[in-house]
């Protein structure tokens, strides 16, 4: 074979030949010429970031940095690692987030480019786990409260946080907070947090507990869940009694008005009353279900003994929301629920989350827990469930350990202590769940008769299970502390969906830290110390924390509510084939029942993990929610109409999230469009035509 082409019968290399080396050598000679030209003839220089939109002209003659409404942000190289890579350089992409690198210049505009903004934070690493940007060199343009533009062109700012060699991150959000009073607000700020939220813990009567947090004027925003065993505790409801079906009917009609003043969700701590019983839970439960909100949970056991063990705590919340629907949440799973055996606890959660339930966790970042002696966790049998003795006990804000005298005479004061009953490995294996979260608590109160987490949670994530243990890549971690808890709270809660990313529309609720640096101070005997490393936090666009210190003259925080869309008056018909459907009004469009498309030859198949309706052509068949709708009908007036996540795919690319309403789905009537129809818009009737 060789023999042809190799020289062996004499006859040399062909004219093919030498013109396909030929053609190789120009390709080689032209690709070194673009390689010349783009960097700048030099081969040494670091060029301009290649226009988006046309590069403005006179970014130049703005004035020189320091001038009243003319600072500029520096002009940015390409970073650590360029666009598209790790900052380590390492060229992988981030891990988390959509797949490829996202570029946040591709949409920026030259009137954005032109714009001067209120706050330029200039030069930082940004990062952005809902879209996988993490890149360096980028600029963030703040106009009033909110995030206009994200890009690593230059921008002017009346003021500019210079964030060279700091990373830009979303607010943190701790979604496992109390009542925001006026101490620990502060250490929240310096630890990264703009948005406290109770659900752990919470109130019964979200409109005077708003009104009130209102009137103090937080640098934080709030909000609460509705609070059962303080709602129990209301009715005469005993630690250790269950509720009669009379009592469990008020509980009801509480949560339900709750919602509707703007509880986020529904709250149990199934441990502190373990009189609570399944009646109660599940009635509840559907109340949740009902309003598209989750329930938290504190789990019944927090400990490896039988009888009624942590794994089996975890198998009954998911069995509640097996049996409604509801989305659940698992408080602290390192300190209740997976303790002394995480990786099955984590297991039952993903076994849960493959058949299509809604099961999240969340974890603080200490490997010893804390709470009150007199609650009933240190029930009688505590040394062996925990694993523990006195001496593994230390009165939080003290330096004193604990004995059998001083023990009961705590318990009788109800002081929180601090128990190191935690193994760190277990702490390790819930930061590594993709759906597990950060939640603190604890707020520092008073006395500081409080656990560290209170007011260095957030930092020591970072600076622990991020720099040292490396335990998940940062982006990832910047996930778990600002918007995966947006993410399980926004379906009802419409504030929360501008929260936890840095992107244009977005709130500008932003911490600027130093990696090298972030860490917490807090310790058990001094938990109010403030973190460090985290240099400017703004809340609404106003820097709240400069140069790590908080300013307390700052208070832009505001309440977080649920917010219910009910179905109104009908809002017009839409006529096809002649058959006719009632159109329904949801915000600022109109949405139409998605089994009319049965009618009318598309087959609905429903896909309950997923969450997704697929249309196809040519069929009639529907299963899913939308099963037994009756198409023609019009939904009951005051029924609500809530965006569970629920969404349709179909031919040529179409894709529409869904409303739900009662037992029935809706799309908006673009989704026809897209579909293919010929949609006729003739004002209260809206014809089709294929």
């Amino acid at each position: 074979m060789t023999g042809r082409h190799g020289g062996a019968d004499g006859r040399g290399i062909g004219p093919r030949v030498w013109l396909l080396v030929a053609a190789a050598a120009m390709v080689i000679l032209a690709a070194a010429a673009v390689w010349w030209f783009t960097q700048g003839g030099d081969g040494g220089e670091v060029k301009e970031p290649g226009p988006v939109a046309e590069q403005p002209d006179d970014r130049t003659d703005e004035g020189p940095p320091g001038e009243p409404g003319g600072e500029a942000a520096e002009e940015p190289g390409e970073g650590a690692g360029g666009e598209g890579e790790a900052p380590d350089g390492t060229g992988e992409p981030a891990e988390s987030g959509e797949a490829g690198p996202y570029d946040p210049d591709a949409d920026v505009t030259q009137e954005e480019l032109d714009a001067t903004y209120d706050i330029v934070i200039a030069n930082g690493r940004v990062i952005n786990p809902e879209t996988g940007l993490d890149r360096e060199g980028l600029n963030v343009g703040i106009t009033g409260k909110t995030i206009a533009v994200v890009t690593s062109h230059p921008l002017k700012g009346e003021r500019v946080i210079d964030a060279d060699g700091l990373v830009v991150a979303p607010g943190f959000i701790d979604n496992l907070s109390y009542d925001p009073n006026a101490l620990g607000v502060w250490t929240k700020i310096a630890d990264g947090v703009t948005t406290n939220i109770a659900m752990h813990g919470g109130t019964t009567n979200p409109k005077v507990w708003l009104a009130h947090y209102e009137r103090e004027h937080p640098p934080v925003h709030f909000g609460a869940s509705f609070f059962v065993m303080q709602a129990r505790n209301s009715l005469g409801i005993g630690r250790y009694s269950a509720a009669t079906p009379a009592q469990i009917e008020k509980l009801k009609e509480m949560a339900e008005k709750a919602l509707n003043e703007g509880a986020l969700g529904i709250s149990f701590s199934l441990e502190y009353a373990p009189g609570t019983d399944s009646n109660e839970v599940l009635a509840l439960a559907k109340i949740a279900a009902e309003y598209n909100v989750p329930v938290y949970f504190h789990g019944r056991y927090s400990d490896a003994e039988e009888p009624g063990t942590e794994i089996e705590a975890v198998e009954e919340i998911i069995g509640y929301a097996r049996a409604t629907g509801a989305a659940v949440h698992i408080d602290h799973i390192n300190s209740t629920g997976g303790t002394f055996d995480m990786k099955r606890a984590l297991q039952l959660i993903e076994e849960a989350r493959a058949d299509g339930l809604d099961v999240t966790a969340c974890t603080y970042a200490y490997d010893f827990w804390g709470t009150y002696l007199n609650s009933a966790r240190f029930d009688k049998g505590w040394q062996e469930r925990f694993r523990i003795d006195y001496g593994d006990l230390q009165i939080a804000g003290t330096s004193e350990r604990l004995t059998a005298e001083t023990f009961a005479k705590y318990r009788a004061e109800g002081k929180l202590a601090v128990a190191y009953a935690i193994p760190p490995e277990s702490v390790v294996e819930a930061f590594r769940s993709p759906y597990v979260m950060i939640g603190s608590d604890a707020i520092l109160e008073p006395g500081n008769n409080n656990h560290p987490r209170a007011s260095g949670n957030f930092a020591r994530a970072i600076g622990m299970y991020v720099r040292e243990l490396e335990v998940v890549p940062l982006i990832d971690m910047i996930d778990k502390l600002s918007t995966m808890p947006a993410k399980r709270l926004e379906k009802q809660v419409p504030a929360l969906r501008k929260k936890g990313r840095i992107a244009r529309g977005m709130d500008a609720d932003i911490v600027v830290f130093d990696f090298a640096t972030i860490i917490d101070q807090a310790t058990v005997e001094r938990p109010d110390l403030p973190s460090k490393g985290i240099e400017y936090v703004l809340v609404e666009g106003q820097v709240v924390l400069e140069n790590g210190v908080v300013n307390k003259k700052v208070r832009p925080g505001h309440g977080i509510r649920s917010e219910f869309v009910r179905v109104s008056e009908q809002a017009g018909t839409l006529a096809w084939d002649g058959a006719e459907y009632p159109l329904v009004a949801f915000r600022d469009e109109r949405v139409v029942d998605l089994a009319a498309l049965a009618k009318h030859g598309f087959g609905l198949t429903w896909d309950g993990v997923a969450r997704l309706y697929t249309v196809t052509a040519g069929g009639s068949a529907v299963d899913g929610p939308a099963a037994d709708s009756r198409p023609e009908a019009m939904p009951e007036k005051g029924a609500l109409m809530l965006e569970r996540g629920y969404r349709a795919a179909g031919p040529g690319g179409a894709e529409t999230e869904l409303i739900s309403i009662g037992g029935r789905v809706f799309a908006p009537l673009n989704f026809l469009g897209d579909l293919g129809l010929r949609v006729s818009d003739e004002g209260d009737v809206i014809t089709v035509e294929r």
